[in-house]
C-alpha cells in the first residue's frame, strides 16, 4: 500500500508543479506583454495596457504564491505507513469515496480507483482528523463509515 501513498504524493506534486508552471508562464507574458506595448500618441491606451499587464503579472504571482504554498505543506507529508488514526498523509478508505489527506487537488486516480485529494483543514479532513477504522462520522447529510486507513 506504501506504493500508493506514493503514487497520490506524486499526482499531488504534479498539480502543484503545473500550478507553478500556468502561473511562472503567465508572469512571463505579462511582462513580455508589457514591454511590447509601445507607447503611441494615444497615452490612455499605453497607459491602460500596461495596467492590465501589470494586473495579469500581480494575479499570476498570487497564483504561484499559493502554489508554493501548496509545495511547502506537501513536503511536510511521509509517505510512509502511518498509525491507525487518520492524519495528514493518511490515506482514507470510506463507503462514501476514498480520500488522500494532503492538499486540496481534486480528483486523482490510481489503478482505475479514484481518490479525492483533500486539505486537512477541509471541511471533510476536519470531521476525519484523528478518527479510527470503524469510525463513523456525517458531512453535510451524508454518513460515512471509515473502512480502512492506509
Amino acid at each position: 500500500m506504501r506504493h500508493l501513498k506514493e503514487t497520490l504524493y506524486q499526482q499531488c506534486l504534479d498539480y502543484v508543479q503545473q500550478r507553478m508552471d500556468a502561473a511562472e508562464l503567465g508572469i512571463k507574458e505579462a511582462q513580455q506583454a508589457s514591454k511590447d506595448d509601445t507607447k503611441s500618441s494615444a497615452g490612455d491606451k499605453y497607459e491602460t495596457g500596461r495596467e492590465m499587464a501589470q494586473q495579469e503579472t500581480n494575479r499570476n504571482m498570487a497564483q504561484l504564491t499559493e502554489a508554493n504554498k501548496l509545495k511547502i505543506a506537501l513536503n511536510s507529508i511521509t509517505t510512509q505507513p502511518t498509525i491507525k488514526l487518520v492524519e495528514t498523509g493518511s490515506v482514507v478508505i470510506t463507503n462514501n469515496g476514498n480520500f488522500y489527506i494532503a492538499i486540496s487537488a481534486g480528483t486523482l486516480t490510481v489503478n482505475d480507483k479514484a481518490y479525492f485529494a483533500i486539505s486537512p483543514a477541509s471541511p471533510i479532513g476536519f470531521k476525519m482528523k484523528g478518527l479510527k477504522i470503524g469510525d463513523i462520522f456525517e458531512l453535510n447529510g451524508t454518513t460515512y463509515k471509515i473502512d480502512s486507513i492506509l
